[in-house]
Parts: C-alpha cells; structure tokens; sequence
C-alpha cells in the first residue's frame, strides 16, 4: 500500500450487460419475499417446485473443480495503524530506550512520552548502552521520569502480573524506585531495585490491584543513574511469546493459512543502507531484517514510513514464532532495492544488490536452517532451534518501475533457487489492479514463467461486486496469482458484503488464485494512517469489524474443493450516465473559464465565462473559490476535493467543455460529470498521483475507482481545452482538441453471488451465498442429484448496509441455525443484505 493517496485502476470489460449501481434503476427481484422472513423459512421443493423463485442456483457434484489448498486465506500483518508497537507487541511502555526523534515524526524528540522531574536529560554519547541503541536517560539523585504509555496510558487489569526490566548503570549505587499508578492512586505496590557499576539489566514485577486503562509508570533515582530500555510487558502473552493476547487471539481465531509480513511500504522505502556508522546511523531506512533480531536491546530502531518509530520489539524471530504458534505459514517479504509507495527510486549499487541477496539467503538460513549453521545457530540461541519450515518468500512490494524492478529481482530468485530449489519466489505486478505498471510487470512475470506474482488493490464495493469474474479468464498455465492486498473502502457491512460477493470469484478460481489476504489487518483507533482496516483496538480493548467477519466465514469454511455451479442472475435495467457537471483540484490552486454543457441536440444547458459572479456554482468541497479576472479560481495550494458542481442531476447524454490553467501546487485539474451528489460522480483527473497520471474514477457512495489512466503531467501557466462527451455510459474525453481516450460503464455490479465447495474430511457441501441488495432472494437450490441429509448447519451474517461494530456495540456478528429441509432440490431464502453458508452433508454410498 502506499502512504500517498491511493487511487486504483480496472481493466475494462467492454462487454454489452446492464449494471446493478447508483445510475441504474433496478427493480426488485421478482416475487421477492418480504423483508422479514428469516433464513429458516425454506421449504423442500418437489410436486410444488413450480412456486415462483428469485433465483436457482445448480450443482454439478459429479464434476471436480479447482483444489482449495490449506493456505488459501491467510492475514497480511503490516507495521501501521500502530500495528506493532502500541499493538500486536504487548510493551507498554512507549519510546522505552528514548530513540525517537524527528527522523521518526517532526513532533517528536528523545522524551516524547516522557515527562521528568527534577534534572533529566538524553544523551548520545560515548556511555550508551550498545552502539545500535544510541539514546540514553541521564537522571541525577531525587529525579524522576514518568512513562504515559499509548492511548489513555498504561493499562493494567486486576490481579495480572506485569513484568518490569531497565538497563541502567551508576557510578556508585543507585537506588531506583519504580511505581505504577493513575490519578486515583496506586496500581500496584511500589518496587525497589539497585543499580551498581556499568550498564545491566534489572528486573522487578507488578501485580494490578485494581483495573486502569489511565496508568503511568515512574521510575525515579536516588542518587545519579543512566537508564535504557524501560520497559513493563504483561506476564500473560499469547502462548508466552510477547504478544498481546486479545489481539493475537482475533487473528488465530481467523485460522489463517499463512502471514504475510512485515510490509507493505516499510519493505520498498527509504534507503537500503544498513543502521551503521557507514551510513551515519541511517534512521530512515528499509524493513531489513536482521535489525530485527538478536536481544532486543541490541536491535536496530528505524523510522517508520506511516510516521512513527517502530522499535522492533517485535521482528522477524517473533512473526516466525507467531506463525508457528497459529499453524499459518510464515510468507516474509524483503526489499528489492527499488522503492515504491511514492518514492520510486531505483538504487543502482551493485555491491549493495548483493548485500541484499546474501541477507535473502541467509534470512532462509534463519528460518530453516541446522543449529550448526551461523543464521540456524543464531536461531536455537534465540529458543528455537528446530526450523521455522519456510517455504514462501516474495521480493519487492507494489514496485511503479516494473522493468527495474524486475532485473533485480531475477537476481534474487537465480541466487535462491541456486540455493534453495524448494522455495518459492513471489514477483509482483506493482500497486494497482490495471494499467501500464500492471501490463508491464505482468508481461515480464510471464515472459520468465515466475511461479506467483502478489496483485494489490482498494477499490469500491461496487468494483468489488462488478468484478467476481476477474480471474476467470487468467491463464490457467501462467503465473499463480497471491491477492496480498485487498479491501473495499470502508468498514460498513455493505463493504464486508461486497468483498464476500468477490471471495466467491476467488474460490471458483482457486486454480488460479492460490493464496488471499485482506489489508491492513489491525489498526489501533488513535494512531490511524489507512482506512479501512480489520480488527480495531485500543489499549484495553478490541473488537472484530464487519469485514474481518466475512473473512473468518471464508477462512473456516474454504473446504478443499470447488464444486462446479452457476446460478442465475439479477434483473437489472440500464440507463444512461446522470448528472450535473463540476470542478475540483487536489493540493493545486487552478483556474476555470468558459465552462460550457450542451446537449445531444444542440441545446445549450449551461454557459459560464465567469464575467459575473459565480452563483451558478454550489461549492460542497474544501478550497477557497473566487472570481478573479474572469475566471473561477481555487486558491489554496493544500486543499483536497474541492468541488464545486452546476446543473441538474437528471442531465444526460450531453458534451462539457471547460479551459483550464494550473496556477501552483502538486497536482493538476478535476473536471467532475455525472456528479449527483458528494459521494457519486465521475471526474477526469488530469495530473494526479503527484502530476505523474492522469485518469477517469468513478465515486460510488464516497468510494473511487479508476476506470482508465494513463502516464501524463499538467503544466503549470499553461491553458487547456478539456472536452467531455457523454453518450449513454459511453464517454468520450479530449485533451486540446484530441481524442484522449474513451470507455463503457456497463459491466454489471451483480449482488447476487455464490460459489460451492466440499469438505472431504467432514462430507459436507458447502453453500456459500451472498446477497448484497435490500430485498429477500428466494432460491431455488438444485444439487444435481446428490444425497444429503436433511439438516444443515447454517451461519448467516445480516445486518443494515452502514452498520459498522465498534468498541461497545457489535452490529455485525455471525448467527448459527439448523436447517431441516435440505434435499437433491429445495428452495432457500437467503435474506437482504446477507452472507449464508449452508452446510449440507452428503450421505456416502455403501
């Protein structure tokens, strides 16, 4: 994912169907059952099958579709949102050995999350602790430094025991008192420890005497101390390996198949150098991986892209030792010495590029290597020295240089599989789902018969709904593909319900799509740099969102495979592209004029040369707009979507011309159609992604997708000619006079989807059926003949479109029945807005 605003592509289907969306008017389904029915209204079908149905869904079980292997779906687990520390790393004591510094956050400083009394001060000296840790605290006697932890503070539950550690050294002999308390008073008894001599560790335990999420931890010296490496982790982790429990639990609950990590955009950003003094102690720097293990006071710290320091506390020992812990293969990721995520910059240094090979090959080492082995050694001292059974490991992470990208990375997998023949190379095909980064680096994957290229995108629910099919015609000889990254653009059921409707498309082509994982996967509430996410916390809390349960129905219930089916389609009728016309820029200031809509016959709708004022124009975004010498003029440079919109809704079938000029700023112009309000309308954004591209996105509900782009940059002072033409859903668009480009909306966004497979250690079939609409589906369900017993085990995820689980209310939770009336043919309702797995048990022969 990348830290710039994300914007996603699809490659058009310039097929003649109707469209399920906001510009379409779609009638109910036929007969629909009334919105109140339940999941267990559904009757056998025999002598009166003739009873009018919504839909029919029909099973194949003699023919034998894709194999649905084990690792299937699996979690993407990326450093953001405060993912790691704050997060999943149960430490509670934020910046612990005083690294962070402005490199990290501009606010941020060496006693950020500190406050001290009496004299204290950081030093970067020649008495740290170890060369990689280089910030320590200097208190003299009778002073204190007092920890506030993440979020509301330090939080502590009754009767738990906590585990407090700090590195100190003192001249003579410093007593230290540690205390843990809040505005109420005190959390636990005090604790007393005696620093004497050079630095070492000192260990103490807590336990709470009553709950606080308001805590601080103090510590304060007698007489002058150094002190590094503060620190208060809770006794009970998950399995005792330095997690925090609730979290882990929520990702082991999904029974994930594998663990992508540790990016995403910490793999391909900043520099490639080492945290040395080579470097000059780097702190903007690539996830490398073995900064990340060792004793953790001899770790690397690092800035993190999404803002932040990461102290890694949490690395590469401890994500095998989660994976393990989970039964999920463990899939890392290193950098391919190109960076992405908005930087886009090739490294070309040779002796580093080998550096970076040899640090691959010896990360495999680590993973599976014999304890005589340095890397396996290294390992076994770290408490485990069987092997981490590595298998997969992917190269690179949503590259924009695809043919730079791909020289070095044919040089990672000469040097593995020369190495290590068993283990599987994961390519890439850069940030998007479509588009000449996409082409390219897909072209070059199959020209070297690349094993399995990660495909990245957030798009809107209604992509997610048109697009079940996109795999259907992939090379089934090609390239395996591993979705990495994925997620509609909310948290709402509607979008859990359109990325359950897009799963069913991923498991009919299972041959195709070999492993899946939704993104990002945790997102603390108060540190939050990407929406949306799965699971949400804070530091007492956490709760399940709608989508993380739609991927917990998919990851328990995959089955090991496909059963052919089809089932028929939604009713839908087609009308053309609506709307009334706008303007808007992004971070630019930008200048409009002669702004003109006529109809498909002449007719003139709107006129405006901005001679007068601007009352035409409603403003419904940000920005600053004026008239000024006859034009209409966005002024602020940082503003984002400052639309403004003219004309009538209803409005179709007309042509827009406006002229355009950049005045400042990083971007280019937006010239909206088809708007009908804020959250629905196409625009042609002409210089974006930093005035690298240009592209036509749809907003759906607030949601953008990108319909076509392409590689082009805005001048500034200079004046355009934009033209519009807008034919039914067929748009037309030209830049100065010449045709630019041109596309059909009409693929369909079809809220009935379903996909069948089979369990062979239980028996089951397994009916998986969602229906994102607001009307009952009464189904019809044929099993081409199979025997099966009457009772299925059903689970049902329903709820309204917006409903979103928080902290305190779950409005979005998994419901378990039985149905009695299964048989070779029976009818089902499947309710609004739904996700349904009917289990259904076949009788064996014999």
């Amino acid at each position: 994912m990348s830290p710039a605003r994300t914007r996603t592509r699809w490659r058009l289907s310039l097929t003649v169907t109707t469209l399920l969306a906001a510009s379409f008017l779609v009638p109910a389904p036929v007969n629909a059952t009334p919105a109140n029915a339940t999941a267990v209204n559904a009757t056998p079908v025999n002598a009166a099958a003739e009873d009018a149905t919504d839909y029919a869904i029909t099973v194949d079980p003699k023919a034998s579709g894709a194999k649905i292997d084990d690792t299937m779906y699996g979690v993407f687990f990326e450093d953001i949102n405060r993912a790691a520390d704050g997060g999943l790393y149960a430490e509670l004591v934020q910046n612990r050995s005083f690294e962070y510094t402005k490199a990290d956050n501009a606010s941020y400083a060496p006693l950020t999350s500190w406050a001290t009394t009496g004299t204290a001060r950081t030093a970067d000296d020649g008495g740290r602790l170890n060369a990689r840790n280089r910030t320590y605290l200097a208190l003299d006697g009778g002073s204190s430094v007092t920890n506030s932890g993440y979020n509301t503070g330090v939080s502590v539950e009754k009767g738990k025991a906590y585990d407090f550690s700090v590195w100190a050294r003192a001249e003579g002999a410093s007593a230290l008192t540690v205390t843990l308390r809040d505005a109420d008073g005190e959390l636990a008894g005090a604790r007393r420890v005696t620093a004497r001599g050079g630095w070492a560790k000192y260990t103490a335990r807590f336990t709470a005497t009553r709950t606080s999420a308001d805590g601080r931890l103090t510590v304060a010296a007698g007489s002058p101390a150094a002190l590094d490496m503060i620190s208060l982790i809770p006794r009970d982790t998950y399995k005792g390996h330095g997690l925090r429990k609730d979290l882990a639990q929520k990702i082991a609950a999904l029974d994930p198949g594998f663990v992508r990590f540790p990016g995403g955009c910490l793999v391909n950003t900043g520099s490639m150098k080492g945290y040395d003094e080579t470097s000059g102690w780097e702190r903007k720097r690539s996830y490398q991986w073995k900064d990340t293990v060792g004793p953790v006071e001899q770790r690397a710290t690092n800035a993190n892209v999404w803002g932040y320091n990461q102290s890694y506390g949490l690395g590469y020992y401890e994500y095998f030792q989660f994976s393990e812990d989970m039964g999920a293969m463990p899939l890392p990721v290193v950098p391919a010495l190109v960076t992405g995520c908005g930087q886009n910059q090739a490294v070309d240094d040779d002796a580093l590029l080998k550096r970076h090979i040899q640090d691959t090959l010896d990360l495999i080492e680590f993973a599976n290597g014999p304890v005589t082995s340095e890397w396996g050694g290294k390992r076994a001292r770290m408490g485990h020295p069987k092997p981490f059974h590595l298998t997969h490991l992917e190269v690179g992470n949503e590259e924009n240089l695809p043919n730079e990208f791909f020289e070095r990375f044919k040089q990672f997998r000469t040097a593995v599989e020369a190495k290590y023949p068993d283990v599987t190379v994961i390519s890439n095909s850069g940030p998007d789902d479509s588009g000449s980064t996409f082409d390219t680096a897909w072209k070059l994957n199959r020209e070297a018969n690349v094993g399995m290229v990660d495909e990245h995108y957030y798009n809107s629910p209604q992509w997610f709904l048109q697009n079940n099919d996109r795999y259907d015609s992939y090379d089934r000889n090609g390239p395996k593909v591993f979705l990495g990254e994925y997620a509609s653009q909310g948290n709402t059921f509607k979008n859990a319900l359109s990325e359950a409707a897009f799963m069913t498309g991923l498991e009919r082509n299972a041959d195709v799509v070999k492993l899946a994982s939704y993104a990002p996967l945790l997102a603390n509430e108060d540190y939050v740099q990407w929406r949306p996410d799965l699971i949400w916390f804070n530091n007492h809390a956490s709760w399940n969102s709608a989508n993380y349960e739609v991927q917990k129905l998919f990851m328990r219930n995959a089955g090991d495979r496909v059963v052919p089916s089809g089932a028929t389609a939604t009713p839908s009728l087609s009308a053309p592209v609506t709307g009334a016309v706008g303007l808007s820029t992004w971070a630019t200031s930008a200048a409009y004029d002669d702004v003109k809509v006529t109809g498909a016959d002449g007719t003139e709708l709107l006129t405006d040369d901005f001679s007068g004022d601007a009352s035409k124009w409603t403003h419904t975004g940000g920005g600053t707009w004026s008239v000024q010498d006859g034009q209409y003029v966005q002024s602020d440079e940082a503003a984002e979507n400052t639309m403004v919109s003219a004309g009538d809704p209803a409005w179709h079938d007309y042509d827009v011309h406006v002229k355009a000029t950049k005045k400042a700023g990083k971007e280019g112009f937006l010239v909206a159609f088809g708007v009908k309000d804020t959250g629905n309308y196409y625009w042609w954004n002409l210089g974006g992604w930093n005035n690298t591209q240009s592209a036509v996105e749809q907003a759906v509900d607030g949601g953008k997708s990108t319909l076509m782009s392409k590689a082009g940059s805005i001048e500034t002072g200079r004046a355009y000619d934009i033209d519009i033409k807008v034919r039914g859903r067929q748009v037309t668009l030209y830049l100065d006079g010449q045709e630019w480009g041109s596309f059909t909306d009409d693929k369909p966004a079809e809220p009935f989807r379903q996909v069948v497979t089979s369990d062979k250690k239980t028996g089951d079939l397994i009916v998986k059926v969602v229906n994102a609409q607001a009307a009952d589906a009464r189904t019809v369900i044929d099993l081409g003949g199979a025997k099966v017993r009457p009772k299925a085990a059903v689970t049902t995820l329903t709820a309204a479109p917006d409903a979103v689980n928080t902290e305190t209310d779950t409005a979005v939770a998994p419901v378990t029945s039985t149905f009695s009336g299964a048989a070779k043919k029976f009818t089902y309702t499947f309710p609004a807005n739904s996700v349904t797995f009917l289990r259904v048990k076949s009788i064996k022969k014999g």
